[in-house]
């Protein structure tokens, strides 16, 4: 979460560039607000740099231990200290979203596919919420019938 010390906004960019640079490298990122568009980051290189291999060499560690199967059990046993809601979602299905987000992690590292973490945890998250509340769990098991029409994507 930022502070107003270390947010401009887009107008006070636009106004004094230079200044806002330099206030960005003192602090190595800087949030840069806009009333009209998210928001962004003006964040030195090197420091993005440094960001990126410290991704990769977590994602290369959580992918050497998911192949060993004490390693692996590990990483099931913490997953509940991460991500508290796992308790409602069943051992094979902890499994499943501990090699899912490893994948996505390796993904994001190596190939800055940096969404599909996010939608792997939205995702089953979603899941454990439906579980967690038995009546509409039991509600999504029951079979269906017809054509419900058009889906709506809201963003």
């Amino acid at each position: 979460m930022s502070t107003s010390a270390d947010a401009v906004s887009f107008s006070d960019l636009s106004r004094n560039p230079k200044s806002v640079a330099e206030r960005a490298s003192r602090l190595g990122r800087l949030r840069v607000t806009h009333r009209d568009a998210p928001d962004f980051y003006l964040t030195a290189a090197d420091r993005e740099d440094q960001r990126d291999e410290t991704l990769t060499t977590a994602s290369r560690i959580f992918l050497a231990l998911m192949k060993h199967d004490a390693s692996a059990r590990a990483l099931l046993l913490a997953m509940p200290d991460v991500f508290p809601w796992v308790r409602h979602l069943s051992a094979e299905e902890v499994r499943a979203f501990t090699v899912e987000l490893v994948d996505a992690l390796s993904d994001a590292a190596e190939l800055e596919l940096d969404t599909n973490a996010h939608e792997v945890i939205v995702g089953w998250r979603a899941t454990a919420r439906i579980k967690a509340d038995q009546e509409r769990y039991e509600e999504a098991l029951r079979p269906t019938d017809g054509d419900f029409g058009p889906v709506e994507v809201t963003p």
